[in-house]
């Protein structure tokens, strides 16, 4: 993608998003992530984003395991192998996307701890 004059300058003019919880600026955030490294950081939002994925996972897979039936979620031979794969990159993506907010508290938790080390 070609970025021209507009776009350089839209990204340039962009501040980093404020921490929130619950709605308020997160100043216990704010603080942690200063005193945090940014390889750490994305270390830790990965392991969050992971995290959340085998949640989705487990979850997807209590939902996909009483169908019965034709077609991908039937019962034949063969389709447990492929709904464990699809359930799993469905996880990844849902957490890749966003997820259900699992990631967030967990990286929050991750951050804080971390901050609480270095202190």
């Amino acid at each position: 993608m070609q970025t021209g004059p507009l776009t350089s300058s839209l990204t340039a003019n962009r501040k980093p998003a404020t921490p929130t919880y619950h709605g308020h600026t997160d100043y216990d955030m704010i603080a942690a992530l200063k005193k945090v490294s940014p390889q750490a950081q994305a270390k830790a939002k990965a392991a969050a984003t992971n995290f959340e994925g085998m949640f989705l996972n487990q979850m997807f897979a209590q939902m996909t395991s009483g169908l019965k039936g034709e077609g991908p979620f039937g019962n034949t031979e063969g389709t447990g192998v492929w709904r464990s794969m699809l359930t799993e990159q469905y996880s990844k993506s849902f957490a890749q996307a966003g997820g259900v907010g699992i990631s967030n508290e967990v990286y929050r938790t991750l951050i804080l701890q971390q901050a609480n080390r270095a202190s």
